[in-house]
């Protein structure tokens, strides 16, 4: 039998109003995100720049939303063209936003407050408050004073949605107690939260005189993962940390007395104290060297992604693992390739378990597969590539003619991220459409011209190319977002001048006008 062929939108919609649907409750959003696809994909639709603007300060996108002057002004991307949702008042330097999360409602959770059904930006401020804002209004709805002792700097999910982990910036001392040789015991800490309602789970502080001598530390996925200078990666669970080494529980809102002083958790000027103290190295989970601390865990089943941790192996790729470290077969990836810029890797964010190997000129899309016979060792092998727009000769002949008149004709190899040569940029997926994104940029005269291309992320197949209006700078820093409908560039010119450009998805109205006013 042949592939089964697939309904087109006017039989979709069709059976969408007749409410010809199974019992699974997803069923309708799954037919809902596939009209939209095809609607996407198909060639008369085309995406539109509705809207520039610049901005002095970093600009920020996050499911429809952008956000400026360091989170302070919000515009809605979703409506034909950008429109503002809101703009908190102006502050000063030390009450502005460093770092901020969207926090969506989770499925199935029963809320203290109709409120907080709706989505919410988690925001830290320079000053230590961490605050929950509303993503709609811009009301504060929750603030919360971390602490007086450190200065906290960046936000993370430990599980997305559910626990929030809060890292302060590294204590270095100061220059006089530097170059005396005095070294501050306390590298940073970690201030950990369950969200909505926001409680407190501990603060941990990552002291070297316990870890030795730290580089850095994060938290993921109940994981603490501490790196070191040498290369070397080490996992602890934080659970069994908090467990173990918590001197006191602390509520948020209540009173507390801590060395001699009393206050209220989470308020100014008290804050919250350091409660989590390691006092003896805690059991490790796992342990890994790797060039410049890269180390990735995913896959079915886990198996981590390394670079052997010498200069020359930048470029290499070990795929092992993770109950019994051995490299999987084909497991060493190296992409031939001569570039300035590195070639990079990691799993798939679709949770398939496949790795995406991207380089100048290819994507590689790799499953990790049992070996027929040996269930317990797996294989790496092509699931599919795709490949840059090229010429296949890498040889570029100058002619050059001597002082005596002789032609003598030079040849050299252009470099595989040449600028005249379309070159591979960035990579996402789009989940609810299940597309691959992948930019591409030529040089061509004194600009870049890029594209962004829609593939389908079963077979890798091009389905769409979208030409970007605005010219590429290679030199300039780039981010590309690719939302159901929506086309986002964010760019980062010298000087802090940033560009956002946005397209929406539309019908191909001027060849429809065009024929309508033939008709006429």
């Amino acid at each position: 039998m042949g592939p089964t062929r697939k309904p087109n939108v006017c039989r979709r919609l069709s059976r969408r109003a007749l409410g010809c649907f199974s019992r699974d409750a997803g069923v309708v959003q799954r037919t809902n995100l596939g009209i939209l696809r095809a609607l996407v994909c198909q060639e008369s639709t085309k995406f539109k720049n509705v809207w520039t603007t610049h901005s002095r300060s970093p600009i920020a996108y996050e499911r429809g939303r952008i956000y400026f002057d360091n989170y302070r002004r919000c515009v809605s991307s979703v409506a034909s063209e950008p429109r503002k949702l809101y703009e908190m008042p102006k502050c000063s330097k030390s009450e502005k936003i460093e770092d901020a999360l969207l926090w969506e409602c989770p499925v199935g959770d029963i809320l203290p407050n109709s409120s907080d059904y709706k989505s919410s930006l988690i925001a830290l401020t320079a000053h230590n408050w961490l605050l929950r804002i509303s993503a709609t209004t811009g009301k504060i709805l929750e603030k919360i004073y971390l602490a007086p002792y450190c200065k906290f700097r960046y936000l993370s999910w430990d599980t997305p949605q559910e626990i929030i982990a809060v890292k302060s910036a590294q204590n270095r001392g100061s220059a006089v107690a530097r170059q005396a040789g005095i070294q501050q015991p306390v590298l940073l800490y970690l201030a950990v939260f369950r969200v909505l309602p926001f409680s407190l789970v501990g603060i941990l502080e990552i002291n070297k005189k316990i870890f030795g001598n730290v580089t850095d530390a994060t938290l993921s996925h109940g994981i603490l993962i501490v790196m070191y200078s040498s290369g070397l990666v080490r996992l602890y669970s934080f659970q069994t940390i908090a467990e173990q080494f918590m001197q006191q529980k602390l509520d948020l809102g209540c009173a507390c007395r801590w060395g001699g002083t009393t206050g209220t958790v989470g308020e100014a000027p008290f804050g919250i104290p350091c409660n989590i103290k390691i006092t003896d190295l805690p059991p490790l989970l796992f342990e890994v060297s790797s060039l410049e601390n890269a180390f990735q865990i995913g896959g079915h089943p886990w198996h981590y992604i390394i670079t052997p941790n010498k200069r020359k192996q930048k470029g290499v790729f070990h795929i092992c693992a993770l109950k019994d470290n051995c490299l999987a077969k084909n497991g060493i990836q190296e992409m031939d390739c001569c570039s300035l810029e590195s070639d990079w890797i990691y799993f798939h964010p679709d949770a398939s378990g496949r790795i995406i190997h991207v380089g100048p000129n290819q994507v590689k899309v790799l499953k990790l597969t049992e070996i027929e016979n040996n269930s317990f060792q797996h294989q790496i092998s092509e699931d599919f590539v795709i490949l840059a727009n090229r010429e296949n000769n890498k040889n570029e002949n100058v002619l050059t003619v001597t002082a005596s008149g002789r032609v003598v004709k030079k040849s050299f190899n252009l470099l595989d991220d040449d600028p005249e040569q379309e070159t591979f940029k960035i990579v996402d997926y789009e989940d609810e459409l299940d597309l691959l994104s992948v930019v591409a940029v030529t040089q061509i005269d004194a600009e870049g011209k890029a594209h962004l291309d829609f593939h389908c992320n079963e077979y890798g197949t091009l389905l769409k190319s979208i030409p970007l209006v605005e010219s590429w700078d290679v030199t300039y820093s780039h981010e590309v977002y690719f939302d159901r409908d929506l086309v986002l560039h964010i760019e980062q010119k010298p000087n802090r001048v940033f560009s956002c450009y946005v397209y929406q998805m539309v019908c191909n109205t001027a060849e429809e006008e065009e024929t309508i006013n033939r008709s006429c």
